[in-house]
């Protein structure tokens, strides 16, 4: 019993050490070294909520308010009345100030990251397509050529994780400060 009491209490001390100590050091340090500033937190990565202002392009929408110290994301299932109202709301929300700027956008035509929120509610990605059909918007609001804020667009735009995994990302928070310069 004695035996079997002190191999249970070294075993708990080198895992707390390995995982709860070294392990943490480790990931820090290997993040630290491959993102720089980026693993300190950098305010490029997360959204600005714009209060739909037409003179900016809009983040997808957010269950935190864009609030980066609040992330989470909605828990809205396919069958949920709660989740019909919000994307019926949010789809007549982009409508409204994108379909003047738009003629023909109709419900089929909006994204589906125009009216979903993202998984942290801080992300300020959008696709290609839904910043294509905001520069329009942006464009004339500002009183800028389409073809400088199609620049600015593919400027804030990333590209896939590695060459490979996901799709092509616009960056809002990016972008928008391109816009005020």
């Amino acid at each position: 019993m004695k035996r079997n009491l002190i191999t249970s209490a070294i075993a708990v001390v080198m895992f707390t050490l390995v995982l709860g100590l070294a392990y943490p050091l480790v990931v820090t340090g290997v993040a630290q070294v491959t993102f720089g500033d980026n693993a300190d937190g950098n305010p490029d990565l997360i959204a600005k909520d714009t209060k739909a202002d037409p003179r900016y392009f809009q983040p997808r929408p957010s269950q935190t308010e864009y609030d980066p110290e609040a992330t989470f994301f909605s828990n809205r299932g396919p069958n949920s009345s709660a989740a019909r109202s919000f994307y019926r709301d949010q789809l007549a929300a982009y409508i409204a100030l994108n379909g003047q700027y738009n003629p023909g956008l109709t419900n089929d035509k909006v994204p589906a990251d125009a009216v979903t929120t993202s998984g942290s509610g801080v992300d300020p990605h959008i696709s290609a397509q839904n910043a294509a059909i905001q520069a329009r918007r942006v464009a004339a609001v500002r009183g800028i050529a389409p073809e400088r804020v199609d620049e600015l667009v593919e400027q804030a735009t990333d590209g896939r994780f590695l060459g490979l995994f996901g799709e092509p990302g616009v960056n809002t928070t990016k972008l928008n400060e391109a816009l005020d310069r």
